[in-house]
């Protein structure tokens, strides 16, 4: 029999509303890092179970060129990002390249976005447990979702207030009222013609200088700038108070903005660069049971990079792991 897995040096855990994302990120991750050449990290299911979840995410999108079907409930499986960091150590007239590898526990308790709103009353435990002993959090913000439903506010707020709570009664109370994690809040479905036709409008847009060419929003003060101003078209109208919420709960020099997209965009095979005349990789599609399908490969964009700087900074040591789960969540 295998000896259990030693407990990884920090966590890493998920946040988002209904339909924000959370199952397609997760399934986009482990495909984005096996692209990436000059990337050493990988995703390890650390039992049968999560193997088994892993390999029919990232099999659903490459295989099956469909989305992984939606969150019932609550589904918990543990996984570890396996990697290396580099950096240099010494005096400052003998320092040398270190590199050291490390084990961050991405301990999924992925949610249906019930759970994560204010009227939600039952066991919401686990997600707040997984919160609370972690000390990265990816925070999905759909902004489609929000145009046509606007509850991005309300789910964050409810699970916040849960979050502060328990950090509050817990051995690692922070002394300026601030909570201790990294946040890498993600604006995702940047495939989506409003949200590229934004970047494009507000002049955000980079384009990768490899054979694809694909759009991207490269810096983080334009991540924010383009999240700041889809907040802007809330259909409830609260979505502005996400960023303030976010920046009087979280240090802000820890807070760092992405613009994501799970699938990417569409590659005509015969060309093999991105063409903004047609780039939609989503489409409608009335024979799917979903109503729309994935024209061709999956090429995440930004999605292993939010996690990546989640674990570096973890890794690095500029945040204060929790003293014990129990006493975390307690």
């Amino acid at each position: 029999m295998a000896a259990p897995l030693p407990p990884p040096e920090h966590n890493i855990a998920m946040w988002g509303a209904t339909g924000s994302g959370k199952t397609t990120f997760l399934a986009a991750l482990d495909i984005a890092l096996n692209r990436a050449d000059d990337v050493d990290w990988r995703v390890i299911g650390a039992n049968e179970a999560s193997t088994d979840k892993l390999v029919e995410l990232s099999g659903t999108l490459v295989n099956d060129n469909a989305f992984p079907e939606a969150t019932s409930g609550i589904e918990q499986y543990r996984w570890r990002l396996i990697g290396q960091t580099e950096r240099r150590e010494g005096r400052l007239w003998n320092r040398r390249r270190v590199k050291r590898g490390h084990a961050i526990g991405l301990d999924v308790h992925d949610a249906e976005g019930e759970l994560f709103s204010n009227d939600f009353i039952g066991d919401h435990g686990p997600m707040v447990e997984s919160l609370a002993k972690s000390r990265g959090i990816v925070y999905l913000f759909d902004p489609i979702r929000e145009f046509k439903v606007g509850d991005a506010y309300r789910s964050l707020d409810g699970m916040l207030a849960r979050l502060a709570q328990v950090m509050l009664n817990s051995a690692d109370a922070p002394e300026d009222g601030r909570l201790p994690h990294h946040v890498a809040v993600c604006t995702t479905k940047f495939d989506e013609v409003r949200v590229l036709q934004t970047a494009e409008h507000l002049g955000l847009l980079d384009f990768d200088e490899d054979e694809h060419g694909f759009p991207r929003v490269v810096h983080d003060e334009d991540a924010r700038e383009l999240f700041r101003e889809l907040c802007s078209v809330s259909a409830s109208g609260t979505a502005d108070l996400v960023l303030r919420k976010l920046t009087r709960y979280f240090a802000e020099d820890r807070i760092r903005f992405f613009v994501t997209s799970a699938v990417g965009f569409h590659l005509d095979p015969r060309v093999g660069r991105f063409d903004l005349r047609d780039f939609q990789n989503v489409v409608p599609d009335p024979d799917s049971e979903r109503g729309f399908r994935i024209r061709t490969s999956v090429y995440p964009i930004n999605v292993m990079e939010p996690v990546l700087w989640l674990a570096e900074k973890l890794a690095d040591g500029r945040a204060a792991a929790p003293r014990s789960a129990a006493e975390a969540a307690r």
